[in-house]
């Protein structure tokens, strides 16, 4: 087949099984000289456990080769699972193609994309993803569980009793306790669940989805339902496409009954949780009703948020002297009238934006004080990177989440440069509003957008919902490029030597990060032995997170509804493999692996 120019339509699936084929014998046979061959000078490969039992990507021919010999050799099949296509999204078309793969330990999937250089076909990208452990596979379709008891031992319990005792772990001791019943909480509980691994999840909030739910009124997720799914359990075809707080928090509740999870609310950490020689946590939990129950898990998995739950609050002089209300945005009051008031908000993030704007709606004269530049991009802008991805005529979600994740968080950054220009240039009129009103604006770090910025710093953008028309508009005004020196009896002293009055004071500053959670509830010698919480390392995978932290038998769970529900599937094969003795025979086992 021939185009209108005669060129040569290359055989897509010829070319992709054959690639395949050569990688496999690489592998297999540890051939690091085959490196030079099967991949561009500039190609990544990014494996998520199927070979290394951890997250790691490899960049440029000298760390390709090093993971292929560091790769177990044995037994590696790789497989085409579908056509493949050629892409043409740029200047270079590429061919894509996604596999399956199996190792002795492993099953999984991944995607390859070739590029051509000097008539040959190298690799530019793969993945390589465990899907599950071989001989430990999830108990879901064909291996679903049969519900209650059977034969002779029917009436023995009801499924309500048998519950009961589970989730109170009357009979048993919890192998993993999650702390935080959050969307990453309870995502990482079904994934366990699912891999037959006893699971309790704490929270010290009255009800599952508190959090949510006792946030600011106006509060809804700014990204699409398509991106937000839970594991297991996608929302409704009738769900809104923006997800307003409260019918989160309800949706959590539900998610946690329909999946089993074992929770308990109004419960947390009592003095600092002690680990033995073996491995073992010793942790005390009060309860809602004021009990004390001691647990012995073998892994403790905090999932209290990116951010972790302190507040971070800076400290000011002249707190004392001023005669209204401040507090962090974590504590704004809900259902308070704040008609006639003089508000101002620090910080010019996400939170920032949605409280000025609900102060405004509620009759009070904000103004917000912006330390920094901020990214801002429309929610019809942010749309432009998920088109064809996590839309309405998008691919199902598991197959999104693995074309997503097979591009590796440093790779091809003009890439992201050329979204994050489209999207500017929808946006336009709204950043045109914003510089005429005084609002700094930035395009991210190297012009990336919002998702280095996430990566990197776990903030410092705005997905705007109302706001940016309003601060353009005057309606809420701005004080950029200024810091808070002190409060006053009327308000705050700026470092410019300016004053702001003020009856209510909100920081929208922000969290100190998961390892001062962890410092918080387990003392500092078990946060002093962990590395970095989030950020990317030198291969460009997060810290800390969905992997070893540093500290045996301690994880971190963290990520927005998207990244949690990808991501923590990776977590849970982990823990799996721990209890399953796999994870020790690969010398994993303990802390960081290399």
């Amino acid at each position: 087949m021939t185009t209108t120019d005669q060129q040569v339509t290359p055989d897509l699936d010829g070319l992709a099984g054959a690639w395949l084929d050569q990688f496999q014998e690489a592998l297999r046979n540890a051939a690091v000289t085959a490196t030079t061959d099967l991949f561009h000078p500039d190609a990544w490969w990014r494996d998520l456990l199927a070979f290394t039992l951890d997250l790691r990507t490899a960049h440029g021919h000298e760390a390709l080769a090093a993971r292929i010999s560091e790769s177990p050799t044995g037994p590696v099949s790789l497989a085409l699972s579908g056509p493949a296509t050629l892409v043409e999204a740029g200047a270079e078309p590429w061919i894509q193609a996604m596999f399956e793969l199996e190792t002795p330990l492993a099953r999984g999937r991944g995607v390859l994309r070739l590029v051509e250089r000097d008539g040959a076909w190298r690799a530019w990208t793969v993945l390589t993803a465990m899907d599950e452990l071989v001989g430990h596979e999830e108990l879901t379709g064909t291996r679903r569980p049969l519900g209650g008891a059977q034969g002779e031992d029917r009436m023995a319990r009801s499924w309500t009793e048998a519950r009961r005792r589970q989730q109170e772990f009357l009979d048993s001791e919890p192998a993993v306790l999650v702390v935080g019943a959050g969307h990453g909480g309870l995502g990482l509980a079904a994934r366990l669940g699912c891999l037959g691994v006893p699971t309790l999840v704490i929270d010290r909030a009255e009800r599952i989805g508190d959090g949510w739910r006792n946030r600011y009124d106006s509060l809804v997720l700014h990204d699409p339902v398509w991106y937000d799914h839970l594991p297991y359990l996608p929302f409704p075809a009738s769900w809104p496409v923006y997800t307003p707080k409260d019918k989160l928090a309800d949706w959590l509740e539900s998610y946690a009954s329909t999946m089993e999870l074992n929770v308990w609310t109004g419960a947390e950490l009592v003095d600092s949780a002690r680990q033995d020689e073996s491995g073992e946590w010793t942790v005390t939990v009060k309860r809602a009703d004021g009990s004390q129950r001691t647990v012995r898990p073998r892994h403790v998995v905090l999932a209290t948020g990116v951010s972790g739950t302190e507040p971070n609050l800076p400290e000011l002089p002249g707190a004392e002297e001023f005669s209204g209300l401040a507090c962090h945005s974590k504590d704004f009051p809900r259902g308070v009238d704040f008609a006639g008031r003089r508000a101002v908000v620090v910080g010019s993030c996400n939170s920032g934006h949605d409280i000025a704007q609900e102060l405004f709606e509620k009759g009070a004269e904000v103004t917000m004080v912006q330390r920094s530049p901020t990214y801002v991009v429309s929610v019809a802008g942010s749309a432009i990177a998920m088109t064809g991805m996590y839309d309405e005529t998008g691919p199902p979600t598991e197959v999104a989440d693995l074309l997503g994740a097979s591009f590796p968080f440093n790779c091809a950054p003009e890439m992201h440069q050329a979204t994050t220009a489209a999207m500017a240039e929808h946006d336009e009129e709204m950043l045109a509003g914003l510089a005429e009103a005084g609002f700094l604006t930035s395009s991210g770090i190297n012009g990336t957008g919002a998702l280095q910025l996430f990566l990197q710093r776990g903030g410092g953008y705005y997905i705007n919902v109302g706001a940016s028309e309003l601060i353009a508009a005057g309606k809420i005004a701005v004080r950029s490029g200024v810091g808070v020196e002190r409060f006053t009896h009327e308000g705050l002293q700026l470092t410019d030597g300016t004053s702001l009055p003020a009856d209510v004071i909100i920081f929208a500053t922000g969290y100190q990060g998961m390892l001062e959670t962890a410092r918080r509830l387990l003392g500092d010698e078990v946060a002093d032995r962990c590395g970095p919480v989030w950020g990317l390392d030198e291969e460009g995978e997060l810290q800390g997170v969905w992997r070893r932290s540093g500290y045996d038998g301690l994880w971190f769970m963290g990520g927005n509804l998207a990244m949690a529900r990808y991501y923590g599937k990776f977590l849970a094969l982990q823990i799996k493999a721990d209890e399953a003795g796999l994870a020790e025979s690969q010398n994993l086992s303990e802390g960081r692996t290399a």
